[in-house]
């Protein structure tokens, strides 16, 4: 028995079909190799008072977490109140040092000398919830 004309012609459908896909697929590929993926880049305004013991750790253990964690894809500001008072009534500081997080968005305040880096990552969105609760606990 011969096959009729109909099925056959599916058949090359389907393969002229997989080509494309496997064409895209490869062009998709090579666009990842030349552009590479882009990171999310962090605005980050930590806002401090002088020269206090808690400002100055809070501002280390930020540098700390942006170079490890970061790398070059962050812009962080440091606010000194004490030499710009107005600053913080513009973003609504209540307490120093509190670490903004306006991009990516949501934007987040974290208050304090960001000593419990876990914590930190997670406000980011730097690690998941879920991961983070897996390696806090001990998994």
């Amino acid at each position: 028995m011969t096959k009729p004309k109909n099925q056959g012609s599916r058949d090359n459908g389907g393969s002229q079909l997989k080509t494309k896909f496997h064409d895209a697929t490869e062009l998709f590929e090579q666009a990842l190799k030349v552009t590479g993926i882009r990171r999310v880049k962090y605005i980050l305004r930590l806002y401090v008072n002088g020269s206090s013991t808690r400002s100055l750790r809070a501002v280390d253990n930020l540098k700390k977490i942006c170079e490890e964690y970061l790398l070059n894809d962050y812009d962080l500001e440091i606010i000194d109140l004490h030499e710009n008072p107005t600053a913080a009534r513009e973003e609504q500081i209540i307490a120093v040092p509190t670490l903004v997080k306006q991009l990516p968005k949501p934007l987040r305040k974290f208050v304090g000398d960001l000593s419990n880096t876990q914590k930190v990552l997670i406000g980011l969105d730097i690690y998941k919830r879920q991961d983070a609760n897996d390696q806090l606990s001990g998994i």
